[in-house]
């Protein structure tokens, strides 16, 4: 693969609902460019976008994939991501490097719930943006009611350029209705022809529409608009141009991936309309020695600097770290700093990916992406600079996974293995991540949906040879006291030569603070009790409170007094004392009023409001308690307290009952009483594993 300077290039993210086409479109491109000598098909599993066996299984994109494409001279890195809501991550990977995002809609399902995410993730990105509905030869395409449907979702600014033509039922080519002329495909090729007659009442109104938006973006136009002087085709390609690169006009293209047909112009129009990475947006950085913020130009003249957007771990070669280049030029065998790490990274070897395929290359330009591999200790969002402007760019902003499980080795002794092959998983992936609770005792995964777990289970197994299963993690309860009691409790044991003996009068009731395990005081008079063993009294306590006598919960909110005891002057000991204090936490908290308490968490859903019916009516069913709402942009806001144990998968019922729409955000917020029914479940749970 040739080097190609920054003006010649283009970072295009596609994006869309699952199953909308990306992939299959990223194939016609390369089909049509000549890089490949056959079509591949998502179906067929030989694609070179979705390669990794889950992909072909699946016959899903689950990772993004950098697709470059040598087209007239300029090279179009197409970002394939997936639609699917449970690897958003990967979409975030994209639009963190891609300087412009062409939306695919389905011709045969219109406007779906991934195409107004995709739209969200462009505008988030602020980058400009271009429409392409594929299938147009597909039966039963209503391309005006997609176009409708479009601007009412997405505004004014959808400007469609083409008007399909078919003859029959085939779709044979379509009208350019910035240039006014016919176009007729002949093969992958396309030709130039006569208007047909029949469609110059379609054109008319698109025409209009397309001079509107033209006029708005300059005044000179709009005067020659109103005064219906007659615009030039090069004002109106400049105009055009202008509007879509300030994000006033997002142009609608249509064709077939299947058959190739429209691609060659769409890619034309891509590298006409979309901007090289030097036109794009300017990068936000901070300057490590002074904190200074700074505003990058994506140039060859300033000092090299890249950025990690992606990290792929190979089996064989170890990993990969995909990066843009956002300054300067960077050279096999440069040495750059990691200004995470504060360490020295050699660039052994640079590559271009093309899919899974490894293409090395000696030299890339600002703006370009690429790949290198046996980095130190590289990470997703890492900065890689000259030492002498060691700089940071803002870090990829991943949406925060809700959805987790325990995680399980079928196989005794498989736990070491697990650990290092989820540990691997977890540096390609940024939204799943793993943790231990020294608590439970498990080991919890959490990820964006359901679907994104089950893949790293047969990962785990497919990959790693490591069979696992898994469950809701345990729930960490908590257990307290509602009432007051004194209770003694007596340790003495005489078994010849110096005995054992303790015995101590505490008073326990509720401390009123739940954050707290325990209070201790004494309110010993006359030495009933020696002071050296008030410790051990509190050291016994301690102990005991890691484990409730409902459930073997540990106790929080207690208040513990020592009031009164005796002692012997040669059997009396600290251990003794202990054993007296255990005995009375035992006896006394049993007849305490003891209770269960459980984990609340504060929840916030952001979904659109023809949903929240649906939504409150799940939430009691969940025993959650609203708390409010409110309404944020479009959507509406539903703040509610729900017990911990209900929400494990809630992140992905949300996302069914919304259709896609809804967004969860939780966080603990405090512990209260369990309902008796929930109690009763909880102590027969922890008898049975018992």
């Amino acid at each position: 693969m040739k080097l190609y300077e920054t003006k010649f290039i283009r970072n295009i993210a596609l994006l869309g609902h699952g199953g909308a086409g990306k992939t299959t479109l990223a194939e016609a491109m390369l089909y049509t460019a000549g890089m490949t000598n056959r079509l591949g098909k998502v179906n067929a599993g030989n694609t070179v976008s979705d390669f990794d066996p889950e992909e072909i299984k699946r016959k899903i994109s689950i990772r993004t994939s950098l697709i470059p494409v040598e087209w007239k001279d300029y090279k179009l890195n197409i970002l394939d991501t997936p639609g699917y809501f449970d690897f958003a991550g990967g979409v975030k990977e994209a639009m963190s490097v891609a300087d412009s995002a062409l939306i695919i809609i389905k011709g045969t399902a219109g406007v779906e719930v991934g195409t107004e995410k995709a739209w969200e993730y462009a505008a988030a990105a602020d980058v400009p943006k271009m429409m392409f509905i594929t299938e147009m030869d597909a039966e039963n395409v209503d391309i005006e009611a997609i176009l409708t449907e479009c601007k009412e979702k997405f505004g004014m600014s959808i400007a469609p350029v083409q008007v399909p033509w078919y003859e029959g039922s085939k779709f044979v080519g379509y009208v350019h209705v910035l240039k006014m002329l016919g176009r007729r495909f002949d093969g992958s090729k396309v030709v130039t022809c006569p208007i047909p007659e029949e469609l110059q009442e379609k054109i008319a109104p698109i025409r209009t529409m397309i001079l509107e938006a033209v006029a708005e973006t300059d005044e000179v136009l709009m005067e020659k608009y109103f005064a219906e002087e007659e615009i030039t085709l090069e004002e109106i390609q400049a105009a055009f141009k202008k509007g879509v690169m300030e994000k006033q006009i997002v142009p609608v293209l249509c064709g077939s991936s299947v058959n190739s047909t429209g691609i060659s112009v769409l890619m034309d129009t891509m590298i006409s309309l979309f901007p090289s990475p030097d036109e794009g947006n300017k990068d936000m950085a901070v300057q490590m020695t002074t904190n200074e913020k700074l505003e990058i130009t994506c140039t060859n003249s300033q000092k090299t600097s890249l950025f990690i957007f992606k990290t792929i771990v190979d089996p064989f070669i170890g990993k990969f770290s995909l990066f843009k280049v956002k300054t300067g030029t960077v050279s096999t065998d440069d040495m750059l700093l990691n200004t995470r790490t504060e360490e020295m990274e050699k660039l052994s070897h640079l590559y271009v990916l093309v899919g899974k395929e490894q293409k090395e290359v000696g030299k890339l330009y600002a703006g370009d992406i690429g790949a290198v591999a046996k980095l130190k200790t590289p990470k997703t969002s890492d900065t890689l600079s000259d030492k002498t402007l060691p700089i940071i760019f803002n870090a990829v902003d991943f949406p925060k996974p809700y959805v987790k499980m325990a995680i399980f080795p079928m196989g005794k002794g498989d736990e070491e293995k697990m650990s290092s092959a989820l540990g691997k998983l977890m540096s390609e992936d940024p939204t799943f991540y793993i943790e231990y609770d020294k608590e439970t005792h498990e080991t919890v995964i959490y990820g964006l949906g359901q679907q994104q777990l089950d893949i790293i289970v047969s990962m785990l197994k497919s990959k790693f040879k490591v069979d696992v299963y898994l469950e809701n993690p345990t729930t960490r309860y908590r257990e307290t006291i509602k009432g007051k009691i004194n209770i003694r409790g007596k340790h003495k044991k005489q078994s010849g030569g110096h005995g054992q003996y303790g015995d101590v009068v505490m008073e326990f009731q509720p401390s009123g603070d739940l954050e707290l395990p325990y209070v201790f005081e004494e309110k010993i008079f006359g030495g009933a009790v020696p002071r050296q063993y008030f410790p051990a009294v509190e050291k016994g306590l301690e102990e005991c409170i890691g484990k409730g006598v409902l459930a073997g919960y540990p106790v929080v909110g207690l208040k513990a007094v020592l009031l009164d005891g005796s002692y012997h002057p040669v059997d009396s000991s600290e251990m003794a004392f202990k054993m007296a204090t255990t005995i009375a936490f035992k006896e006394g908290l049993v007849k305490a009023q003891p209770t269960i308490l459980e984990p609340i968490a504060h929840v916030e859903i952001t979904t659109p409001e023809e949903y929240t019916g649906d939504i409150m009516g799940d939430m009691k069913k969940r025993r959650g308690r609203m708390i409010g709402m409110e309404i944020k942009g479009q959507k509406q806001v539903i703040v509610a307290e729900v017990p911990m144990a209900e929400l494990y998968t809630y992140a992905t019922d949300v996302r069914s009952m919304t259709q896609g729409r809804g967004d969860i955000y939780y966080r603990f917020e405090k512990y209260e009483e369990a309902p008796v029914d929930v109690q009763q479940k909880v102590i027969a749970a922890r008898k049975e594993m018992a």
